[in-house]
């Protein structure tokens, strides 16, 4: 029996990498049954078997994607909750960056969630509930706690309603920094070519630590954001 599981492991494991490939080259709508079964050296009955249908199984395979790099480079990665708010956006952008950008994974795993965001399919949805509204929410906390809060009175809703939009923008824009490098990849290599190894993210999660930290300093100075008399 143990034999028999572990043989039927394997042939899962195959067609989640299998799959990842090719939904990365092909897309969600290029890609075929066939082709996966083909490159697992699996047979075609074998991914209703394991995922029910093509769609689940794309679903699988982003799942598993997302599982082994937030395993690897999570959100708090090198800090505790005692850490600095500065701290712990510091860390949270590097590890955003490391999980887009690292090449020391298999080169499809960026691209597919590349290709996810930018032509969504039915399986986003279930993306945002289980991994990116709780990273969006974690990086807000942050902002938020590096934005301050206004005081409530005369003005408290309008206040409020004014540093959650400020918390909102910038917690995307630093989202939109990160993400650039992945998205707009090869036209960035068209014009300075880069390898993005392990010093070029270490140094490209600082930078946009620093002029992230430097636009909300200011906006933390505006009305509306520092506590009002």
């Amino acid at each position: 029996m143990k034999d028999e599981d572990d043989k039927g492991l394997d042939t899962r494991d195959r067609l989640l990498q299998a799959a990842g490939e090719i939904f990365a080259r092909c897309g969600f709508k290029g890609a075929t049954v066939r082709e996966i079964s083909q490159c697992a050296g699996a047979n075609i009955a074998a991914v209703n078997y394991h995922f029910g249908d093509k769609e689940r199984l794309y679903t699988a395979v982003l799942e598993h994607t997302l599982s082994s790099v937030m395993k690897k480079y999570p959100p708090d990665l090198g800090v505790t909750p005692a850490s600095t708010a500065e701290e712990r956006l510091r860390a949270f952008i590097r590890s955003f960056l490391f999980r887009m950008l690292d090449e020391g994974r298999p080169a499809w795993h960026g691209i597919l969630m590349a290709r996810e965001i930018a032509d969504p399919t039915a399986a986003l949805d279930h993306l945002i509930e289980k991994v990116i509204r709780p990273l969006y929410d974690h990086l807000a906390m942050i902002v938020k706690e590096l934005l301050g809060g206004a005081k409530e009175g005369k003005n408290g809703d309008e206040a409020d309603r004014e540093n959650e939009e400020r918390i909102r923008l910038c917690s995307f824009s630093i989202m939109g920094q990160c993400l650039f490098y992945r998205h707009a990849r090869h036209a960035i290599s068209k014009i300075h070519p880069e390898k993005f190894e392990k010093g070029d993210i270490e140094r490209l999660s600082e930078h946009i630590m620093r002029f992230s930290m430097a636009a909300i300093r200011e906006l933390a100075e505006e009305p509306g954001i520092k506590n009002r008399d």
